[in-house]
């Protein structure tokens, strides 16, 4: 507009010029109508670049607010009727901009605060599935304690390696899951999306079901566990009574010998069946913890030689890997040796013969790492293997690492089980709190 407002200057003051040289000698009639006809079109000029070319400069200033979003600056009137409603139209579309721009951005910052602040972990994911953020309790629940990674920002599930990650990152769009892990923790994951400037935008819920799950669980099988318990127990001891009452009957005559036999076995089942029972009775007996410090190298040391005996006579070594350096730890020692030895048990059996069982310590974070060369675990198993009764074993009962969770967890401490697909060895992590 500008332009073509100054070529029409040009334009009036080139005629204007024309008719005045033309005209310039005579200075007649026609000399003054052109002094005329010219000051007429600077009139006329300055009246068109009042009325068009100054308002337009006005919304086109107004363009400028919209492009740099400074909603709160307003026009001024141009006093033109016509002009000044587009005016008034463009101040009250700026009002609107600025309150829908105030309230989104108080409604985010208080979505902001409390996902910061909520007991799920949330996780915000790009259209290519990398992380462009991530709560405080997500970041803790996908990195594991030792990790020297503090954020997660642009980073895939993938990419981040650890068994939860891995397994979200396999879920589908809009479902949910609960995962458990080899490290007996129990995840409901939800992988949903939300429309965002008119795309579905992923992020993932992580829900954290380890106590409550284990608590239910252990309030149903500790019922029936003390009611088999009770029956149990009950008709074993009255039917043992019995059986001595016939054995000391029995025991006048000596052609009842095989007949007496027969009665010690029955009395032998009895009391192997009593002892049975006890076990599955001495899971949901287990003490409180009753913690103090100790180091850690001191726990492992002082359990070593009764490690040495389960490995006996199986040709299978016993190795002690202890940090030069030992941390300190909350523990209760019988509690804590009592599932290291379950533990030892457990890869014994494993191996079979003719192995080699790896102890160590580690400071930092305070941990003990049992690995052995047994036969392994299979990625399904290490999902089951903390859940109760579930055993590998044709005539395991599920006791030995049901005990040995119950324990830890108890301690506040995390841990996992695992055979790692590189080389083959089975780890058992402990991780303890820090003190």
């Amino acid at each position: 507009m500008k332009f073509y407002f100054l070529l029409l200057i040009l334009l009036i003051c080139l005629l204007g010029g024309m008719v005045i040289f033309l005209t310039f000698d005579k200075r007649g009639t026609m000399f003054y109508i052109a002094e005329a006809v010219i000051a007429a079109g600077i009139i006329l000029t300055a009246m068109f670049y009042r009325h068009i070319i100054h308002p337009f400069n006005t919304i086109a200033s107004g363009m400028d607010l919209l492009r740099e979003q400074d909603f709160s600056s307003r026009l001024a009137h141009v006093r033109q009727p016509d002009v000044d409603k587009i005016v008034d139209i463009f101040n009250r579309m700026m009002e609107q901009l600025k309150s829908q721009r105030l309230n989104a951005h108080e409604r985010n910052a208080l979505l902001e605060r409390l996902i910061a602040v909520s007991p799920m972990g949330i996780v915000m994911l790009d259209f290519d599935g990398r992380i462009v953020s991530a709560n405080p309790v997500a970041i803790k629940m996908l990195l594991p304690e030792e990790s020297e990674i503090c954020q997660v920002s642009g980073l895939t599930l993938a990419g981040i390696g650890t068994p939860l990650a891995t397994a979200i990152d396999r879920l589908k769009q809009e479902s949910i899951e609960t995962i458990r892990l080899s490290s007996s923790r129990i995840y409901r994951c939800s992988r949903l999306s939300f429309m965002d400037r008119g795309s579905a935008r992923p992020f993932v819920m992580i829900e954290s079901l380890t106590d409550e799950v284990m608590a239910a669980e252990k309030q149903a099988y500790g019922k029936i566990i003390r009611m088999i318990a009770h029956e149990v127990n009950n008709t074993m001891t009255g039917l043992g009574a019995t059986l001595c009452m016939i054995d000391d009957a029995l025991a006048t005559s000596p052609d009842n010998d095989d007949l007496r036999s027969v009665l010690g076995v029955c009395n032998d089942r009895c009391s192997d069946m009593t002892s049975f029972i006890s076990a599955y009775a001495n899971v949901i007996k287990l003490p409180d913890p009753d913690p103090h410090p100790t180091l850690l190298n001191d726990i492992v040391s002082s359990s070593s030689r009764f490690m040495e005996s389960l490995c006996g006579g199986r040709d299978i070594t016993l190795r002690l890997q202890l940090a030069d350096t030992s941390a300190t730890v909350l523990a209760d020692i019988p509690l804590i040796r009592q599932a290291l030895i379950n533990i030892i048990k457990n890869s014994v059996e494993s191996i079979g013969s003719g192995g080699v069982i790896t102890v160590s310590t580690g400071t930092c974070p305070p941990r003990i790492t049992i690995t052995d060369n047994g036969a392994g675990i299979s990625d399904e198993a290490a999902a089951q293997l903390f859940s109760p009764f579930f055993s590998t074993k044709p005539d395991g009962q599920g006791l030995g690492l049901l005990l040995v969770s119950e324990v830890l967890h108890r301690h506040g401490c995390r841990f996992s089980l695992h055979t790692s697909a590189d080389d083959r060895l089975t780890r058992f992590v402990i991780i303890f709190p820090q003190v």
